[in-house]
């Protein structure tokens, strides 16, 4: 199938405001791009790209005063299967695994293992090691957490998730990932487009999606604790150690976010 994903975002600047954007498609998904998600900006500035050290496809621009819409409609093709799965993915021994994954057991800014140590090992260190672990870590959050928009504030951290029992889809991820960081198993923050392909209506606002992956079985697997169970259509934008690390926009200067919009939708095959 083909999926057709992108944005339309406007702020309003008092003054000039440099602006770090990490809104394109990730490079993994290269191969798949039938149309590029360029970013437009109207009115038109100056651009440059760099990849971050997580490999995240960054743009850099500097917004000018007054109005600015930031806008991207790229299409893709899609194997059109959910999340794979393996249950008997094993849980690696901390010595034996891969230096590109330590970090991920790192305690970070939204992420503190220090803090939730003792609760995960609490409530899941009778659990089985690998696969079923991680995934009642999913189970805990998913029931844990009720969703609600005004829940949100962007300095909510795990702990304060775990604590206060509510959240958005970021929240459900930094919880899980700490959670399972504190139990050895290293875990990256995600976040990229998430649609309704093959879900039921009534359907939400369309958002940027978080998720989350863990490291087992000598690879990387999609885990997604808000909506616990295995979607279609996901499309990765960037990866990190939480949200600090793959926010979508960084600016530095006053603004205001006026318009927020975000599409994510199977395209129908011609003549249906």
């Amino acid at each position: 199938m083909q999926l057709r994903v992108g944005y339309d975002l406007r702020y309003h600047c008092p003054q000039p405001v440099p602006m770090i954007l990490t809104l394109s498609i990730h490079y993994s998904r290269a191969s798949d791009i039938v149309r590029p998600d360029h970013l437009i900006t109207n009115p038109s500035v100056p651009m440059s790209v760099y990849r971050d050290g997580f490999g995240n496809w960054c743009t850099r621009l500097v917004a000018p005063p007054g109005d600015i819409r930031l806008t991207a409609d790229g299409l893709l093709n899609d194997a059109g299967q959910t999340d794979p799965v393996d249950f008997n993915a094993i849980q690696h021994p901390v010595e034996t695994l891969p230096e590109e994954a330590l970090v991920f057991l790192l305690g970070s800014r939204y992420c503190e293992t220090d803090v939730l140590s003792q609760a995960a090992w609490d409530l899941f260190g009778s659990t089985p090691l690998g696969w079923q672990r991680v995934q009642a870590v999913c189970d805990f959050v998913h029931r844990h957490i009720k969703f609600g928009y005004e829940h949100a504030r962007p300095t909510k951290t795990a702990a304060e998730a775990f604590n206060e029992g509510n959240g958005v889809c970021r929240d459900y991820a930094h919880l899980a990932v700490a959670f399972c960081r504190a139990l050895n198993i290293p875990a990256r923050y995600c976040t990229g487009y998430l649609g309704d392909i093959g879900v039921p209506p009534p359907y939400p606002p369309m958002d940027f999606a978080g998720w989350f992956e863990a490291y087992l079985g000598g690879q990387w697997w999609t885990f997604d604790p808000r909506n616990n169970e295995r979607r279609m259509g996901r499309v990765l934008i960037a990866r990190g150690r939480d949200a600090a690390d793959v926010a979508l926009s960084n600016t530095f200067g006053q603004n205001t976010l006026t318009h927020f919009e975000v599409w994510a939708d199977e395209v129908p095959a011609r003549g249906v």
